[in-house]
């Protein structure tokens, strides 16, 4: 490849990362505003500036734009890494004490929940309508957070023991870190998120770990 070719290449990606960076912070805007119902791809592309084909080709379809935008939410930025090899997940991960395990998995759970609760919130309130693409899009979100419980329980159980069998811990995780009871509890309850954090570390332990007295 001559170094004109790999200049002009190196030139497209990164103007197909900034145009995609642009579509992603005008889509979640306007998700937030306006709804998942109540925005179209032309809103999108107006709000970032380039056009409906632009967002086809960076991203795709109103549905694939949702899902790119909960991604980033879920992350925190765009970058192509896997949430296990991620600095938080692999402290976690390296843990030898188990209350410090759980308690580095609340705070990955915390700040996963301040950054996507207001997304949940929208799209389950809209689906409710019976949405094809909302339904399908929480579907999605059940199945992964359903995935990292799992693995998340077959971790503490082979590195440290459980009190009860992996089904149970499974489901233990599925639920209690589930968006709806962070938003219940932070939103409605006024709940601040350290409480949210610290509550979530020690049930999950007395839960899963600890124990029974007597």
């Amino acid at each position: 490849m001559t170094e004109k070719r790999r200049y002009t290449s190196t030139l497209r990606t990164e103007q197909t990362a900034l145009a995609r960076g642009r579509v992603l912070a005008a889509a979640e805007t306007l998700f937030l505003d306006r709804g998942y119902l109540g925005t179209t791809l032309a809103a999108i592309a107006a709000e970032a500036g380039v056009s409906v084909q632009t967002v086809y080709n960076v991203i795709g379809g109103k549905p694939a734009v949702l899902k790119a935008v909960y991604d980033v939410a879920l992350a925190g930025d765009d970058e192509p890494i896997p949430l296990i090899d991620r600095p938080g997940y692999r402290a976690m991960i390296a843990a030898t004490d188990p209350r410090e395990c759980l308690s580095l998995y609340a705070g990955i759970a915390r700040r996963i929940a301040e950054r996507t609760n207001a997304l949940v919130r929208m799209a389950r309130a809209q689906a409710a309508g019976g949405d094809k693409d909302l339904a399908e899009y929480l579907r999605t979100l059940d199945t992964e957070l359903e995935f990292g419980s799992r693995a998340i329980a077959g971790h503490l159980a082979d590195k440290f023991g459980l009190r009860v069998d992996l089904e149970t811990a499974a489901d233990v995780f599925w639920s209690i870190n589930g968006s709806d009871l962070a938003d219940r509890l932070v939103n409605q309850r006024g709940w601040t998120w350290d409480r949210y954090e610290t509550w979530l570390a020690d049930s999950l332990f007395d839960l899963l770990l600890a124990q029974p007295s007597g």
